[in-house]
């Protein structure tokens, strides 16, 4: 088979990224679902502090980091086996001697024994199963030391009390539209495995699920920024196409997603 035919074959790239790729390609920066506005919220009760030792687990391309490494941190370590985000990230990371990035899995990131004082983790949970969660979530555990804090925000279910079957049927919409394992769970059910894991939550968040809306694609791009994205997108059918059919299903289940973010502490 010919280069070209493969190509034929295999579609434009546009068609297979994952979701969250796709749209940092096109130029989107805020890749989480609750939004910049989210993300501050968590990162402002997570009181980063110039002697705390910050561990990201994926970092993506670096907008976090950002406002994590604006705190001066003792160090910073990203935790990140994909490479697709490295180059904005490492362009983050440049100006910050104490930060690093680390190519591992969150599930085993090789750091030693309560060797941070703080772990975020933003809509990466979501795409694992709950016995993954469990297992990330536990290697943040082990990496803390005594009195550190975990800060994640993650795609949620809602409300707390909806039916199995509608969570079922959101999931395997969302999967499909974003072309990655989508399994988000109730306020409640996060906190369920933070505890089983060991820690105590102080603080849970939410905001709607409207990533791709116009009024939060402003509010987390700036108006330059989205001004980009959107000419963008217009000009790529392929990633226009796959856009608006991830925007169709968000709006389609408006009701049963939402974002949500919680801070959890390692006991002392």
């Amino acid at each position: 088979m010919s280069e070209a035919e493969k190509g034929t074959r295999s579609g434009p790239e546009e068609k297979r990224l994952q979701g969250h790729w796709l749209l940092a390609k096109m130029g989107k920066r805020v890749l989480r679902p609750g939004g910049i506005e989210l993300t501050r919220r968590l990162i402002e009760h997570a009181k980063p502090s110039p002697q705390d030792r910050v561990v990201e687990f994926g970092p993506g391309v670096g907008r976090t980091a950002e406002i994590i490494l604006e705190t001066m941190p003792k160090s910073y370590r990203g935790i990140d086996p994909n490479k697709e985000g490295t180059p904005q990230l490492r362009r983050v990371l440049a100006d910050y001697p104490q930060a690093e990035l680390v190519a591992a899995d969150a599930k085993a990131t090789g750091l030693p024994d309560e060797s941070a004082d703080l772990v975020v983790g933003e809509a990466m949970l979501t795409m694992h199963s709950e016995e993954e969660k469990l297992a990330i979530m536990g290697e943040a555990f082990r990496i803390l030391a005594p009195g550190g804090r975990y800060a994640i925000h993650e795609l949620g279910f809602c409300p707390d009390d909806v039916p199995s079957e509608v969570e079922e049927d959101v999931a395997r919409a969302l999967s499909r539209t974003i072309k990655v394992g989508a399994r988000p769970l109730t306020s409640k059910n996060w906190q369920r495995l933070l505890i089983e894991t060991g820690f105590e939550v102080e603080y849970t968040d939410a905001n709607p699920m409207a990533l791709l809306e116009p009024g939060r694609l402003i509010e987390d791009e700036g108006l330059g920024g989205f001004l980009r994205f959107v000419f963008n997108v217009m000009r790529n059918p392929s990633a226009r196409e796959r856009i608006l059919a991830m925007r169709s299903v968000f709006r389609a289940h408006q009701e049963n997603i939402n974002a949500v973010a919680f801070v959890a502490r390692k006991p002392a």
